[in-house]
């Protein structure tokens, strides 16, 4: 599979206008290390390699174990997750398959652990990494060979 144009070069003001809904993830309070987990996650389900290479990364430089960043995909069936990661997880799996939406059951768990406002970092920290997969995906962006 090849990859396809470069969207920073052939669109270069929606790219800009992606990398500025990124750095709006700077400004929350969701930490580092959970950030590149709801990015993992969700780019494990819609099969970005680039994203899950490069995340994946980035998780470790946070201090992410590799057991962890293996049972991504099996979470539920773990003991390595914090309630709170759990509900940051299940979040991230609904919102990114959005043919079932974000459940009753995961928004009332995760409100009862997350404010307002926090609540509303994480559904859109998905948001924007769902975004970059689908570029990602349909430009067949593919990682490098280390």
């Amino acid at each position: 599979m090849s990859e396809r144009i470069k969207i920073q070069k052939a669109a270069p003001a929606a790219y800009k206008a992606m990398l500025a809904f990124e750095s709006y993830l700077e400004t929350t309070r969701i930490s580092p290390l959970h950030q590149e987990m709801i990015r993992i996650r969700a780019s494990q389900i819609n099969g970005c390699a680039y994203c899950i290479d490069k995340h994946s990364r980035d998780a470790r430089k946070q201090g992410e174990t590799e057991q962890r960043i293996y049972a991504l995909t099996a979470w539920r069936d773990t003991p390595f997750f914090t309630e709170e990661e759990q509900a940051i997880l299940a979040i991230t799996e609904e919102v990114t398959l959005m043919h079932k939406g974000l459940s009753d059951a995961t928004y009332a768990k995760a409100a009862a652990l997350f404010d307002d406002e926090y609540l509303a970092q994480v559904i859109m920290a998905a948001i924007i990494i769902n975004a970059w997969n689908r570029i990602g995906v349909s430009t067949h962006m593919q990682p490098a060979k280390v």
